[in-house]
């Protein structure tokens, strides 16, 4: 049997990986993320995401907020005071996905120069004109 006959057709992979993808993409975009652990230290209101969040535009964080309220993973109250006091929360499950996310992070910070040395050392053996200086 040849290496490329390996029964795994494209619409099977992409059965199995749309899901999958399509929430790994929500919950791990660039503002996403930092919504999601600007939240976990408690409720928190719009205006304190848009100063905390260097770089979200207004519409952004607006269209973030609303995604992530529909996929379940923040609950947005509204105080009815004037003017009208809106917090946001991580629900019980984005919970649980935070504490991933930290997991990731120290990971990260853990290995951070051990992927720094691998880049380097894959940049000289096959990239040598870029690291001739």
């Amino acid at each position: 049997m040849s290496r490329r006959n390996t029964g795994v057709t494209a619409q099977v992979v992409n059965a199995h990986a749309c899901p999958v993808r399509e929430v790994l993409d929500r919950v791990s975009g660039k503002w996403s993320v930092q919504i999601l652990v600007a939240a976990a230290h408690g409720p928190i209101r719009f205006t304190e995401l848009e100063r905390s969040i260097e770089g979200i535009s207004r519409r952004m964080l607006t269209l973030t907020l609303r995604n992530l309220e529909r996929d379940g993973l923040l609950t947005r109250t509204v105080h009815p005071t004037v003017p009208p006091k809106v917090e946001y929360e991580l629900t019980p499950f984005a919970r649980e996905l935070h504490e991933t996310l930290q997991r990731l992070t120290d990971w990260a910070e853990r290995n951070r120069v051990y992927i720094a040395e691998a880049r380097a050392a894959y940049d000289v053996e096959h990239n040598p004109e870029l690291t001739d200086a």
